[in-house]
């Protein structure tokens, strides 16, 4: 398990030196700053408090689990998206932006949903069943 940790370690330290290297490319450095601190901004005022909030309202019991962390996917899928999904129409080059991305990302959103319902959908079979085993 140790070896596992330090080849997760050893990756992550090795991907952070590609993207430090790859920040050298940048014209714009205050760009990318804004860029993240904007990231970090949403992430912690908008889509924690709501997945926090929403999965303490809506939900009670043992899915609370799979609908906050379906939430917390779907929130990072949409900040990811929102670029694409707020363009402002087509681009004079069709290939810049060649796929219909509201599509794909509501696409994804499904499949999210679908995952977040099968793992409650198991883990109530599991505990239904560890009742009636006794």
């Amino acid at each position: 398990m140790k070896a596992l940790r330090v080849l997760a370690g050893t990756a992550g330290v090795a991907l952070m030196g590609v993207g430090a290297f790859l920040l050298t490319d940048v014209r714009d450095p205050a760009g990318v700053l804004v860029w993240l601190g904007g990231a970090v901004l949403l992430h912690d005022v908008v889509i924690a408090p709501a997945v926090l909030l929403i999965g303490l309202v809506l939900v009670r019991g043992g899915i609370r689990g799979p609908v906050r962390g379906a939430l917390l996917v779907a929130g990072a899928l949409t900040a990811v998206a929102l670029p694409v999904l707020l363009r402002p129409g087509r681009t004079a080059n069709p290939s810049v932006l060649p796929l219909d991305y509201p599509r794909n990302w509501l696409i994804a959103l499904v499949a999210v949903a679908a995952v977040a319902a099968l793992w409650a959908a198991v883990r109530e079979f599991v505990r239904a069943r560890g009742r009636t085993d006794r």
